[in-house]
C-alpha cells in the first residue's frame, strides 16, 4: 500500500477535485465520518466544508489545516469497497484522526481502484503542531527510560 499525502490551506480545491470525479462517475463516496448529510443524500462540497468549520474556529493558527491522502493498494489486490473503506478508516486511526470529520472516496479512473481521503490535520481543541510536540516529548521520555 502506497500513501501520498498533500497538505493545504484550503479544502475547496481538494473537495472539488473529488466532486468532479464523482460527477464523471469515476469515483464514489465510500464512507464519511462526522460529515453533514445533504437532504438528497448526494455528495456536497458545502456540507463537507460546513462539517470542517467548527474545527477551524478553535484551531485558527494552523497554517495548512487540510490534508488529502491517496491510498494506493497493489494493483494485483482486488479489494471490495468494504475492504478499501476499512483500510482507509484504519489509516485515519493510525494517524490519530479517526474521531474527526473525514470523507473517503473510491476512485476508478485508472486501471486500478484506490482511495482518497480528505480531512483536517487538526482535532477539536488541538492543532497539529501541539500533537507533534506531545509525540516528541513522549519519545524523549521513553528514550530516557531506556
Amino acid at each position: 500500500m502506497l500513501a501520498k499525502i498533500s497538505f493545504g490551506k484550503l479544502v475547496f480545491g481538494m473537495l472539488t477535485y473529488n466532486n468532479i470525479k464523482v460527477t464523471d462517475k469515476q469515483s464514489d463516496v465510500l464512507y464519511s465520518q462526522k460529515i453533514f448529510d445533504s437532504p438528497d443524500s448526494e455528495f456536497s462540497i458545502y456540507d463537507c466544508m460546513d462539517s470542517f468549520y467548527p474545527y477551524l474556529t478553535v484551531n485558527s493558527r494552523t497554517e495548512k489545516a487540510f490534508f488529502h491522502v491517496s491510498l494506493n493498494p497493489d494493483p494485483k489486490n482486488k479489494l471490495s469497497d468494504e475492504q478499501l473503506s476499512k483500510i482507509a478508516r484504519r489509516y485515519m486511526e493510525k494517524l490519530e484522526y479517526g474521531n474527526q470529520p473525514y470523507i473517503i472516496f473510491k476512485h476508478t479512473d485508472i486501471n486500478r481502484t484506490y482511495a482518497h481521503i480528505v480531512s483536517l490535520q487538526i482535532g477539536p481543541g488541538k492543532g497539529w503542531e501541539e500533537k507533534q510536540r506531545q509525540r516528541k516529548a513522549k519519545r524523549r521520555k521513553r528514550r530516557r527510560q531506556l
